[in-house]
């Protein structure tokens, strides 16, 4: 595991990005007032990222590995850490079915549910454990081949399945082109900007260091940041 920045240089970087959000919000004119939550993306740094993040005013955590949330769970819980007083943990990685069970008491919203199979494996444990599943809907807008993310055509169908079984569909989410093409981005977050207003989703996750500009002009109420606020991650990573 990679070790985080301390707490003073990350306090810093979120309140950077934070009035870097309010400068583009009030420059892109009225209409586009809202509260962007962050997101800070941990993968690959050590446990106390997490408290790190939330100290340093971070709305939640993102994680792309189950074995990363578990293990990183056990360690706090292991050093005395009130549970309780953790950031949310949203996962915003591919998630295999198999590993819901062993993540759902740890993951406050699933950001990546993209498929049937998956979206049953939630329902399951909702039903078993009495706890609603919060779920974003995950759109693969740019049709790359090999990409996560329900197709554009089937979103409206996996949302209705979902609120039908009795989980919270709270928004969309979506990832920008692997080509990094500023147009290419663009249309993808307009699309699923288009796509979310139609279905009448609050929640709209996209964005992250390279492109949250964009997200935000089209709408984004979400960013998920990891190297603006902790840094290059190995290329490995």
């Amino acid at each position: 595991m990679n070790q985080p920045p301390p707490l003073d240089i990350v306090v810093a970087r979120v309140a950077e990005l934070r009035s870097h959000i309010h400068d583009r919000l009030v420059h892109d004119g009225p209409g586009f007032e809202r509260y962007v939550s962050v997101v800070g993306v941990t993968k690959t740094f050590s446990a106390d990222s997490w408290l790190i993040a939330r100290d340093a005013g971070c709305d939640a955590v993102g994680e792309n590995y189950a074995q990363e949330i578990v293990a990183k769970s056990a360690e706090l819980d292991a050093a005395g850490v009130d549970p309780a007083t953790l950031p949310p943990v949203h996962f915003i990685g591919h998630l295999q079915s198999n590993k819901v069970r062993q993540l759902y008491p740890l993951v406050a919203l699933w950001q990546s549910v993209d498929r049937m199979s998956l979206l049953e494996a939630l329902v399951r444990e909702q039903d078993r454990l009495g706890q609603p599943a919060e779920i974003l809907v995950q759109v693969n807008a740019t049709r790359e081949a090999g990409k996560s993310g329900c197709p554009v055509t089937e979103v409206a169908g996996l949302v209705e399945a979902a609120v039908s079984k009795g989980v919270v569909v709270r928004g969309l989410m979506t990832v920008g082109p692997t080509s990094e093409d500023r147009d290419e981005t663009r249309s993808a977050f307009c699309a699923v900007a288009e796509l979310s207003r139609s279905l009448g989703l609050g929640e709209l996750s996209m964005g992250m260091s390279g492109d949250m500009d964009i997200a935000l002009e089209e709408g984004a109420t979400m960013l998920r940041i990891g190297t603006a606020l902790f840094g290059q991650r190995p290329r490995s990573a």
